[in-house]
């Protein structure tokens, strides 16, 4: 059996803000077929303490960034839990990055260092009885784990895989924390963690983990050239030869659909159209659950928007974020009958989005991996997405070529303009006048596997990989 760490600053159900919290949840569950036993170690947030109740204390630390704190073991989800209570970094109100006022807590720094820092304590063996092949860290929030273990205990025998959810995010500090986050001051320079004058978590884990990992083979690519690598295209080159791209996948026991076919999806239709205040059309009901922002393209889909009307489609859209976009689409709303929009986020609601709606719109101008494309295929909700990372990994193209070999699952569009997405919304309401080919699209997508079952069998090969060589 091989033992790992996951170190994740989120992890679904307990806590979520994003794809990342779906993965750490799910991945574990489905390396145990593999021979993989996997702990999580996350943080003590209100939540997931009132989740976990009492548990088990396996190690405490006196001095943590400011406080004492313990680890608690519990199980809660079907995860093996290694909870950080370290309530002077964790026990307050707002969300896990951000306060009450939507902005980051100061000492965000000192928050995840102290989370990487007690992953770097239980890699090298500090709870009783167990010492884990690997410590594997997801984003920067658990970026300094691989460079404490190294300078703590350079004998551990745990090996240290980092995974890039999103490059864009990187941990920066300013550089007079060097101390405060326990840093050696050796790293401060080019080829250590130094980014432009300050501290990056997610750069010290790139130049130190034994491996790097990202969420898509084709993300992997793109993170070395200058366009998507956010400064770190670099490193990523020289670490070539240590950087793999493997898909995410989704729980398709938690994502199943409540229908066997197309046909099942008349009813949910109907119940979105209700819910969301929607006549009938005789075009295709987009759907957008998303992050309102310019990586997500939500812009190019405003520009797009009177071509899908005019060909007689319809979009229902939930998500928050930017405000000048929330008012855009707050906007068209009012003006056309065939918009409906939600600002904020409601899981029920976005689960029937997905349910009812005959397309999912994915236009990302950069995309690591995406989960919710890979949710529309396993509804048979067609997905018109962007020609980039994991999104041109997931789906197949309804091409001449794809439709002739019977396996288009989507739409595919290149490059990330608005005039790209308008000729790909043309494309969706052509295929949706032809019931055969989009019945035939439909039934390729909900066959199409999007569970972790491959994509596990090759994180248990890393790991192996990396035990034998070790």
């Amino acid at each position: 059996m091989i033992e790992v760490l996951s170190v994740t600053s989120e992890c679904a159900p307990l806590v979520k803000t994003g794809g990342l919290a779906d993965v750490a949840g799910a991945l574990p569950k489905a390396l145990e077929a593999r021979g993989v036993r996997t702990r999580t170690l996350l943080p003590g947030y209100p939540a997931v303490k009132a989740a976990i109740g009492k548990g088990r204390t396996v190690m405490k630390d006196d001095d943590l960034f400011g406080g004492s704190a313990r680890v608690i073991a519990a199980k809660s989800a079907g995860l093996d839990l290694l909870v950080l209570d370290a309530p002077h970094l964790f026990d307050r109100e707002g969300a896990p990055y951000l306060g009450p006022d939507g902005k980051d807590w100061p000492d965000n720094p000192e928050r995840f260092a102290a989370l990487s820092w007690i992953a770097a304590s239980i890699a090298g063996g500090a709870v009783k009885g167990w010492n884990p092949d690997i410590l594997h860290c997801h984003d920067w929030q658990a970026g300094f784990g691989p460079l404490y273990l190294r300078e703590r205990q350079p004998g551990a025998k745990a090996s240290t895989i980092i995974t890039i959810h999103n490059v864009a995010f990187q941990g920066l500090a300013p550089a007079r924390k060097l101390k405060t986050l326990r840093l050696p001051a050796s790293g401060m320079q080019q080829d250590g963690f130094e980014y432009w004058g300050e501290i990056s978590a997610l750069k010290a884990a790139l130049v130190t983990a034994d491996k790097i990992t990202t969420v898509s083979p084709t993300y992997a690519g793109e993170l070395m050239t200058a366009e998507f690598g956010m400064g770190l295209d670099g490193v990523l080159r020289l670490r070539r030869d240590d950087l793999l791209g493997i898909l995410n996948g989704v729980d398709t026991e938690s994502w199943a659909p409540p229908y066997k076919s197309p046909a099942g999806k008349v009813r949910f239709k109907r119940k979105l159209r209700k819910t969301m205040g929607l006549g009938e059309a005789k075009g295709p009901l987009c759907v957008v659950v998303s992050r309102l922002t310019e990586q997500k393209g939500l812009d190019l889909l405003i520009d797009a928007l009177p071509r899908l009307l005019d060909e007689g489609g319809q979009l229902a859209l939930l998500g928050s974020g930017d405000r000048t976009l929330e008012r855009a689409f707050e906007q068209a709303a009012r003006k056309f009958p065939g918009v409906a929009v939600r600002i904020g986020y409601d899981e029920t609601l976005a689960r029937l989005l997905i349910e009812g709606g005959d397309a999912i719109l994915v236009p990302s101008r950069f995309e690591p991996c995406g989960l919710t494309q890979l949710y529309g295929l396993r509804y048979g909700t067609i997905p018109v997405v962007a020609y980039t990372g994991g999104l041109a990994d997931t789906v197949i193209p309804a091409s001449p070529a794809g439709l002739r070999a019977g396996v288009a699952t989507g739409i595919q569009f290149h490059p990330v303009t608005a005039d790209a997405m308008s000729r790909a919304l043309d494309r969706l309401c052509a295929l949706y006048r032809q019931p055969d080919m989009w019945l035939t699209i439909q039934k390729n997508a909900m066959r199409h596997p999007v569970g972790w079952h491959h994509s596990a069998g090759e994180y248990a090969a890393l790991y192996e990989s990396l035990i034998s060589s070790r």
